[in-house]
């Protein structure tokens, strides 16, 4: 199943397989990568400073997936290293928009 993306929303996709799913980021998936990988501001510190690790990339993207159940933390990391970090990183930098700016 494909999933539409709301950009105005704060949302980005990401490819899983022959899927794509909506990344949202709302206040909950948020939190829940908060407390898994830390601050979400030194998090966009690193990631200013090129310094992002896969494990945070594929957090970030595994906590704001949006769709029950959720694709196992495997298969999304799986799909960031198929991908490469510089595909993944356009959701990853959609996300931390989002947190910077707030919604529109």
């Amino acid at each position: 199943m494909n999933q539409t993306a709301n950009a105005l929303r704060g949302e980005a996709r990401f490819q899983l397989g022959n899927r794509q799913l909506r990344l949202r980021p709302s206040f909950e998936n948020l939190v829940a990568a908060e407390e898994e990988i830390g601050s979400l501001f030194a998090l966009v510190e690193r990631a200013s400073e090129g310094a992002l690790t896969l494990t945070e990339v594929s957090a970030l993207i595994w906590h704001c997936i949006d769709t029950d159940p959720r694709p196992s933390r495997e298969d999304v990391g799986q799909s960031v290293l198929k991908q490469g970090l510089i595909d993944t990183t356009k959701p990853v930098r959609a996300i931390l928009s989002q947190v910077l700016q707030g919604q529109s």
